[in-house]
């Protein structure tokens, strides 16, 4: 294993302390203050960073500026040495994400004096690797950027037009016609879209290599034309519930395509009890590699919602997978599958991890849902999720968030999306805030900031996760296709892992907060709209009554519980 998952500043003069957290293409900065509350003048932080393969220094930057700064060239991000971070946690996402090497933090605090100029104190510094791999030659762990309604999308490409196929039904025939597209889709589906074609890349190139694959929506050409390429050597499942069984579907057409090039021996349609909500991807051959989660093989998969993708290496996993597929293959019925081995916890079989995987539909006697919501409620820390579709179906999983929230001892956060409606977010206080719309978009779009692409209607934050005490030995997540929904655990092919191991723990967390730092900033655009105020940075305080800008940090007991669990 390379690297460190957390590591720590260590200069003992500084006025604070700095822990970074290894996220899978990012990384998050926690900082306190070591000693009681910080002067009135503190005004946030300043935090550089240098890249392992050169020694130049990049300062991160800031979209909030102080009030009344003089902005002639009309910018829209600042130096975070001049507009410092007003924030005792932020998620970094380097030029490069995963470099060969380490990437040394640089982090200030920042003073501003009477007469508004800034000044520095000691800095910490901390080295942390962001290589690939979460454990080399066994388990990656990879995410969709799931940033389309972003800033950063618009600073990069602008526009969506020309990127995304306009309805999923003509998606498989859909040409990008935007120059820059290769380079879009790179950035836009991140780690997991790389990881998903390389399995698919590398089974191709192992001639002998026999592959299985189980597809919920699969419109993505690109993962399409490599099926298609590995001829009768593929065995594939695709769903045919609802839309995906309509005339002139693209499952209806990339079933076709795979029948010619596979043979129809190898092409198989089914829904199980309700929906064959899978998305795996297994290769047994010179290459044993596997992945699942929650990415569908489609466009809105890889290039709008928040994803994430577990790759396995080794032949122990391969043939769990293997296993399954046969299990779907040999029946769709419901009773049957949940009467296989399939459908228990397995042991994944990596050396040092505790992981393991079920997959559904189960019977009544081997069902996981209850099981799950008893875990949370087992929680001595935290619990951070981030669930589609919670809130449309009640169950064992929203009652334990429900109870756990009004735990004073645990550290509850999280959100979910809806197929209709936008993504409601729980603020650590137990509110559920709803967000209309998710991007900014239109002529009331507040400076500095650009109007965002919406991307259509569907579904936007899609993952399926529960992180559980991720600070603690204990640490453990449970991940994969299912919906934490009793559907899933009784009527849908889906797969599901429990992962007891604190890196990928924390690699979630990570991703967790990365997403609920994005939207939470929604709701705060929502209240500075409704409250006729614009979002800046707060200078000191100069008139009674007035409060620093880290005043809550300390007081809220939610803050202040923030602040402390991950720094």
């Amino acid at each position: 294993m390379s690297g460190e998952f957390q590591v720590l500043g260590q200069n003992p003069s500084a006025q604070f302390t700095l822990k970074i957290h290894r996220g899978d293409g990012m990384a998050m900065l926690a900082m306190d203050w070591k000693n009681g509350k910080p002067p009135m003048n503190f005004v946030g932080f300043a935090i550089q960073y240098t890249d392992p393969a050169s020694s130049q220094m990049h300062t991160l930057q800031n979209r909030l500026n102080f009030a009344d700064t003089p902005n002639p060239k009309g910018l829209r991000m600042f130096p975070t040495s001049e507009a410092p971070i007003q924030k005792f946690r932020w998620v970094h996402f380097p030029r490069q994400a995963m470099p060969a090497g380490k990437l040394t933090y640089h982090v200030k605090p920042v003073f501003m004096d009477d007469k508004l100029k800034l000044t520095y104190g000691a800095e910490q510094t901390a080295e942390l690797e962001l290589t690939r791999d979460t454990y080399p030659g066994q388990l990656n762990v990879a995410y969709t950027r799931g940033f389309i309604f972003s800033q950063a999308f618009v600073d990069k490409y602008k526009t969506i037009a020309g990127l995304l196929p306009p309805e999923s039904a003509g998606s498989l025939d859909f040409k990008p016609s935007v120059p820059y597209a290769d380079d879009a889709y790179a950035w836009m589906g991140f780690e997991a879209r790389a990881a998903i074609l390389d399995v698919l890349d590398k089974a191709i190139l192992d001639t002998d290599a026999q592959v299985r694959v189980v597809a919920y929506d699969l419109n993505e050409p690109e993962i399409v034309s490599r099926l298609v390429k590995l001829g009768q050597r593929l065995k594939v499942i695709i769903d045919d519930s609802k839309d995906h069984k309509k005339a002139g579907s693209s499952e209806n057409k990339a079933a076709k395509e795979l029948i010619e090039s596979a043979g129809a021996a190898n092409v198989k349609r089914e829904h199980m009890g309700s929906l064959q909500h899978n998305k795996f991807i297994a290769v047994a051959g010179s290459v044993q590699l596997a992945v699942c989660g929650s990415t569908n093989f489609s466009w809105r998969a890889f290039y709008v919602q928040s994803n994430n993708a577990i790759v396995f290496t080794g032949a122990a996993t391969v043939k769990l997978f293997f296993d399954a597929f046969e299990s779907y293959w040999k029946s769709s019925k419901v009773a049957d599958f949940g009467k296989t081995t399939a459908a228990t916890w397995r042991d994944i079989g990596l050396s040092g991890i505790d992981a393991k995987i079920a997959f559904s539909p189960h019977s009544a006697k081997n069902a996981l849902l209850k099981s799950i919501a008893d875990d949370m409620l087992n929680s001595t820390s935290s619990v951070l999720y981030s669930l589609a579709f919670l809130y449309e179906t009640s169950g064992p999983i929203r009652d334990a968030i429900k109870k756990l929230t009004k735990n004073a001892d645990r550290f509850v956060y999280g959100m979910s999306d809806k197929k209709v409606g936008g993504i409601t977010l729980q603020k650590p206080n137990g509110n559920l805030v709803p967000l209309y719309p998710t991007a900014l978009t239109g002529k009331d779009t507040p400076e500095p900031f650009k109007s965002e692409p919406k991307a259509g209607t569907g579904t936007r934050m899609h993952h399926k996760f529960v992180v559980i005490d991720f600070n603690k030995p204990t640490a453990r997540v449970y991940v994969g296709s299912y919906n934490f929904s009793k559907p899933a655990d009784l009527a849908n092919g889906e797969n599901l892992l429990v992962i007891r191991d604190r890196r990928i723990a924390v690699s979630y967390a990570v991703e967790a907060m990365s997403m609920l730092d994005h939207y939470h900033f929604r709701v705060l655009q929502l209240e500075a709209k409704k409250s006729k105020k614009k979002l800046e940075l707060s200078r000191p305080p100069s008139k009674p009554g007035e409060k620093a800008w880290w005043e809550e940090d300390f007081t809220d007991i939610e803050k202040i519980r923030d602040r402390q669990l991950f720094s």
